[in-house]
């Protein structure tokens, strides 16, 4: 669609999953994309840290465990059955405090067989869920946090500052990108501004974009350019937080999917037409 509500709008893309989605999504707004994935996704069945790290949940069972996003509790469990560990797992977390962090957690969690103990009032909030858990107490106390895209960096140090034996459970795991050319022609569309705007749709693309413009000398620049008129476009505040670190603005939908991050495109373009 030539015509499309995005019409002559060149956008680039640093998604891994569901890239293919995106840009077809964004070929029939009429947009022109150029696509550099700026991580890679571990498959789940593969990674042998996520493994490592539920046998040893099985084995010294948390008091705690978090729930931060539907997606990744399930895929947790999924993956489990997948390894033999499934039913232990869902026996230990069965014992556990199950605490969810929003709405789409707590029905992952139901979803599952399991009963939350308590869920944050809003949407995704950890500031909710770690004063939540720092009221209660959490000195000495083994805290299993499910992690998916977002390091939640401050809020693990808040409860281990406060005394808890934490426990990082990443789901989806993220190392750097095998198309390292990709990147590089990506970071030097939007250095150049030869793109209007950059989707995310995880903290870590943010992140490994940053890093591999750093890694060849163009950080600065990168930055520079989204500071100026690169839009960067992501799908969530999870999402943008890293841009909001790195004082580059950004916009974001209020549903935070794909579909939706588009929408909000197309209306930021209109608006500013």
């Amino acid at each position: 669609m030539a015509d499309g509500p995005l019409a002559g709008v060149r956008v680039g893309v640093t998604a891994d999953r569901r890239a293919d989605d995106q840009i077809e999504l964004l070929h029939r707004r009429g947009a022109t994309t150029v696509h550099g994935p700026t991580m890679r996704i571990v498959p789940l069945a593969d990674d042998t840290d996520l493994a490592a790290v539920t046998r040893g949940l099985l084995d010294a069972p948390p008091d705690v465990v978090v729930a931060t996003t539907g997606q990744g509790f399930r895929g947790w469990l999924e993956v489990a059955d997948e390894w033999g560990l499934g039913e232990r797992l869902r026996s230990v977390l069965g014992t556990a405090e199950v605490l969810a962090r929003g709405p789409k957690a707590r029905g992952a969690i139901r979803g599952s067989g399991l009963r939350e103990a308590w869920s944050a009032d809003e949407t995704e909030s950890s500031p909710e869920v770690l004063e939540h858990l720092l009221a209660q107490g959490v000195s000495g106390r083994r805290i299993a946090v499910q992690l998916h895209g977002d390091p939640m960096t401050s809020f693990l140090t808040a409860l281990r500052e406060a005394g808890a034996d934490v426990v990082e459970v990443h789901v989806y795991r993220w190392e750097p990108p095998s198309d390292l050319p990709a990147v590089d022609s990506l970071i030097a569309a939007i250095v150049g501004h030869e793109v209007d705007a950059v989707t995310f749709t995880s903290a870590p693309a943010v992140e490994g974009l940053v890093h591999r413009a750093e890694a060849v000398g163009r950080r600065d620049e990168l930055l520079s350019a989204f500071r100026g008129d690169v839009l960067a476009c992501a799908v969530g505040p999870v999402t943008a937080a890293p841009l909001d670190r790195l004082d580059v603005p950004s916009i974001a939908p209020e549903r935070f999917r794909l579909g939706a991050m588009v929408r909000r495109l197309e209306e930021h373009v209109a608006a500013s037409s």
